[in-house]
């Protein structure tokens, strides 16, 4: 953790990590579009986009006006408040309509992939996005939910019933073992995994791994592929605020509500740099409320 010398140092370090979350929302949200628009909008469901943070950021502005510096921290929270909801929509429009049998799924992709690709798209999203599956457990139906959650023990040395239980109730999607049970029969009859009667539990493994059909690989990377790679990249990059991790100088007025906040900066994800932006706003809100400029 840095310690800062002098309020304009945090200013100027505030702003250019603003600067770098403008330029990434902006600019994701209008690729996100365009990939949604060249495929998802024929079935005619519309984006959740994150609102555009103004720019350019006026820096001299910035620093000597605290009822601008209070309207671009208001943009900034609203923008990761739009990124999560981005992610939540897209999952949302892909297991509730797209692959509900939509015509686009029914002409892009046979039998077998249309099985297949439902728990890829899980394990690509939620498997690599842990902290964001316990904030929005309930979107994914539970199975493939249970896949991208479990995949890798599964593949390496199977998962007892206890134990995918556990699994879920960690990402706050509780689940009694007979739900368990009866969703891994599912699975089994997808053809993904083993189910092996042990003692007085139940052992799953992996029967084969999750892939498509070279055709269905082809159709997956034309129309669906960066789609459903934008929430992880998106969500590595937007929800990084690591640079504010630091001590506040002395001279900044409620230090100590600073320093009580500022070291969550230093946890990557949703819940942490919404908390800090939150708070900023709050604290240069109640500067403005104290003549404090």
């Amino acid at each position: 953790m840095t310690q800062l010398s002098s309020e304009k140092e945090f200013l100027e370090k505030l702003f250019e990590v603003i600067k770098k979350l403008a330029s990434i929302a902006n600019s994701q949200s209008a690729r996100f579009k365009q990939k949604w628009n060249g495929y998802l909008s024929a079935i005619q469901k519309k984006p959740y986009l994150i609102r555009f943070i103004p720019q350019p950021l006026d820096q001299e502005r910035f620093f000597n006006s605290l009822e601008y510096r209070i309207e671009i921290l208001t943009s900034v929270t609203n923008a990761l408040i739009d990124g999560y909801y981005t992610i939540k929509n897209l999952l949302q429009v892909l297991y509730q309509h797209y692959f509900n049998n939509s015509f686009l799924f029914l002409h892009d992709f046979s039998k077998n992939d249309r099985v297949m690709v439902q728990y890829l798209v899980a394990k690509e999203i939620l498997g690599n996005l842990i902290q964001y599956n316990k904030m929005d457990p309930h979107t994914v139906p539970l199975k493939y939910n249970i896949i991208a959650r479990n995949y890798l023990i599964l593949k390496m040395q199977g998962i007892k019933l206890e134990e995918i239980v556990e699994s879920m109730n960690k990402l706050n999607r509780n689940v009694s073992k007979e739900e368990v049970i009866n969703v891994m029969e599912e699975i089994q009859a997808d053809g993904l995994i083993n189910i092996e009667k042990k003692e007085d539990t139940y052992l799953y493994t992996l029967k084969q791994p999750i892939q498509l059909s070279e055709e269905g690989e082809k159709v997956y990377n034309l129309k669906l592929r960066a789609l459903v790679e934008f929430p992880t990249q998106f969500y590595r990059s937007f929800y990084n605020i690591r640079e504010l991790n630091v001590t506040p100088s002395h001279d900044m007025k409620f230090r100590d509500f600073l320093i009580a906040v500022l070291p969550k900066a230093a946890t990557q994800g949703f819940a942490a740099a919404h908390y800090v932006f939150k708070n900023l706003t709050l604290y240069y809100e109640k500067r403005k409320e104290c003549q404090h400029p």
